[in-house]
């Protein structure tokens, strides 16, 4: 305990870090270099989702994607420009880059070359898990055995190249985000982890595999339950040393510490009432830094303003001045654990573990986490769909948005600069700039460097010494990606939402009702085509609707993410549905809806009514029912049941009398 008449040790803070980069290199440079100033100390790199699927900014599918939710990076000089006057030698880096791990890290590594640095004494982390993209975020490239295996062929590159560099992050921030709750977070995030280092074993030296253990890291998320979390923090902190020694033997305490960096839950972030949000992270960043324990060592806060678009500087300042003053103003880094002993936290740890266990047992008899994908995907739709079902009866009550809806308009949310929206044309700039990056390198040493790399990935050679090679040389994003999906094909994850009816009818007999009186003037029952157009990985929402439309006895069409707008057109054509549902979350909305109203027309689709969700301003949302669709949804629409009486009563009487 600190004397009062003395100076109180205090423990070393956390790294700060914000989540960022948008628009381009050089605006994301700038922000970066600020946000260092202004106290940061340690950089997390957002990609936008051309680059996190590997294809360059000019591709059919980047349409509407490029610089909307991270920064473009299409090849070497992009990255340059990125960590323009950022000694990275000095730096602690976090890229949330998952499919092209291996090839941003090349990058990386190039750019440090250039600067003069000791590539040895890089410190950082790619996330790299692949496991959590097939069941949460979607951004996957290849199918599951060849992702693990670029997974581990990362982590054996690091052990004897970048020795302080963090190979993978284990990801349960998106199971969350999905809907996973806390046991199944804590088990499937496990489960990653131990498929990882199982593979691993056959590609490092027995005496160095411990060392290897030790640089897993893991990223985690921490909800509003602050108590339940922090008690999920202590439970992870305890069931990965059980793991690390009683499965692998690994006998130093330091190689099995459980090091994890954090973002709070931007899932509970509301579009209504937004200010609420200060307190929502703040209150969750409590989760991940009161445990002494169990703490982050690294934390990351999203701005108040998420669930309303792109945070601007301002934004992010306020998030980094919250863990400023926690570790700063306060004397919590003056004590050891606050919660050691307490009887209502141990037997709440122990809850945790034992479920977490159960859980992991099922996974392993299943044949690991690669195998067990399609059940852990199923398990997450069932779980967003309970919560979200909390939500719609007020069991779980978040104010401001079922309870206490009234309130006074936010002055922080008025003006036209509320919040920061992406130049349109910043796309057409990026792609200049990439045509030019193409026009002016050396095209024969391009071709060598991917033969090389093509040569590598079907002989089942470490894949990271010839993406640097062609890093170097001037490849660019896509060509990596175009590599990598030529050897090892391209993969579609399971959707995790069965066609099948399902017993999940509580609280719906008002909305059946009315579908059944639909289906029997149809003569059938009503067809909803379910779609994602573009790269957003985020199907949560899109999950949901088609379960609730299932189960309200609608005939659905759901086939996952990354769909074109010409494919979407032509399976509402092919399969003759009744109304078609599109989820966008990325910023995408305008161009992707230009796209495929103007396809409707051209196919003489327009008696479909179209309806269309995701974080959509206002004045966005008036241009789209401007261009025909019928309605627009937001964050704010929570009310599923509402939503289905709405698509319902779109479904055309007309049209209905003419079949």
């Amino acid at each position: 305990m600190p004397n009062d008449t003395q100076t109180p040790v205090r423990d070393r803070p956390w790294l700060f870090r914000t989540y960022a980069g948008h628009s381009t290199a050089e605006a994301s440079n700038a922000l970066y270099r600020a946000n260092l100033a202004k106290g940061q100390t340690g950089l997390s790199v957002a990609f936008d989702l051309p680059t996190q699927t590997g294809y360059d900014s000019d591709h059919e599918l980047a349409r509407g994607e490029v610089g909307k939710v991270g920064v473009p990076i299409d090849h070497l000089g992009d990255m340059r420009t990125l960590f323009d006057q950022i000694p990275l030698e000095q730096m602690n880096t976090s890229m949330t880059i998952n499919a092209p791990a291996p090839w941003l890290l090349a990058l990386y590594i190039a750019v440090a070359e250039e600067q003069g640095a000791d590539v040895s004494k890089l410190q950082g982390t790619v996330q790299n898990d692949l496991i959590k993209e097939y069941l949460s975020r979607g951004t996957y490239i290849c199918p599951p055995k060849p992702s693990l295996r670029m997974i581990t062929d990362v982590a054996a590159y690091t052990r004897e190249h970048l020795p302080k560099w963090n190979p993978m992050n284990v990801c349960s921030y998106h199971l969350q985000e999905a809907g996973a709750t806390p046991e199944q977070e804590l088990s499937y995030a496990l489960a990653t982890a131990t498929a990882v280092l199982d593979d691993l074993r056959g590609k490092v030296a027995p005496e160095d595999f411990p060392g290897m253990v030790g640089r897993i890291s893991f990223f985690v998320n921490a909800g509003i339950r602050f108590v339940t979390e922090m008690c999920k923090m202590r439970a992870f902190v305890e069931l990965w040393d059980e793991i690390c020694q009683d499965r692998y033997g690994v006998e130093d305490p330091k190689h099995r510490r459980f090091r994890y960096g954090v973002q709070v839950n931007s899932l509970g972030l509301t579009e209504q009432q937004p200010e609420n949000n200060v307190y929502r992270i703040l209150i969750e960043m409590l989760a991940v830094t009161l445990s002494k324990s169990a703490r982050a060592r690294a934390v990351q806060l999203p701005a108040w303003n998420e669930a309303l678009g792109l945070p601007r500087p301002f934004d992010q300042q306020w998030s980094i001045r919250m863990q400023q003053i926690l570790a700063y103003e306060t004397d919590l880094l003056e004590y050891e654990d606050l919660f050691e002993g307490n009887p209502a936290v141990t037997a709440k740890v122990e809850e945790l573990k034992r479920n977490a266990r159960a859980e992991l047992a099922q996974i392993d008899a299943m044949g690991g986490a690669v195998a067990a994908i399609e059940h852990m995907k199923s398990r997450l739709v069932e779980s967003n769909s309970d919560r979200i079902g909390r939500v719609e009866t007020g069991a779980t009550v978040v104010v401001g948005v079922n309870r206490w809806v009234d309130g006074e308009p936010s002055p922080l949310t008025s003006g036209e600069d509320a919040i920061m929206v992406v130049d349109p044309s910043v796309e057409a700039d990026q792609i200049a700039r990439l045509t030019a990056w193409r026009e002016n390198r050396d095209n024969a040493a391009v071709e060598a460097a991917l033969a090389a790399l093509r040569e590598a990935a079907a002989t089942g050679a470490n894949i990271m010494p010839p993406s640097i090679a062609a890093a170097r040389a001037g490849a660019t994003t896509g060509e990596w990606g175009d590599v990598m999906r030529a050897v090892f094909g391209q993969y579609r994850g399971p959707t995790g939402v069965s066609k099948s009816p399902s017993n999940r009818t509580e609280g719906l007999d008002e909305i059946r009702a009315e579908v059944d009186a639909l289906a029997g003037r149809l003569g059938r029952r009503p067809k909803f085509l379910v779609g994602k157009p573009g790269l957003d990985g985020h199907s949560n929402g899109a999950e949901q609707i088609a379960a609730r439309a299932r189960d309200c006895g609608m005939d659905i069409s759901y086939e996952g993410i990354r769909l074109t707008p010409s494919e979407i057109v032509a399976a509402a054509k092919a399969e003759g549905v009744d109304i078609v549902g599109l989820s966008i979350l990325s910023g995408s909305h305008m161009p992707l809806m230009e796209s495929l109203m103007r396809l409707m027309k051209e196919h003489e689709l327009t008696h479909i009514p179209v309806v269309v969700g995701g974080i959509i301003p206002d004045e966005d949302a008036r241009r789209l029912r401007a261009m025909g669709v019928a309605k627009v949804y937001t964050p704010k629409d929570f009310e599923l049941n509402r939503i289905m009486f709405d698509v319902v009563g779109l479904i055309s009487p007309e049209r209905v009398a003419a079949e």
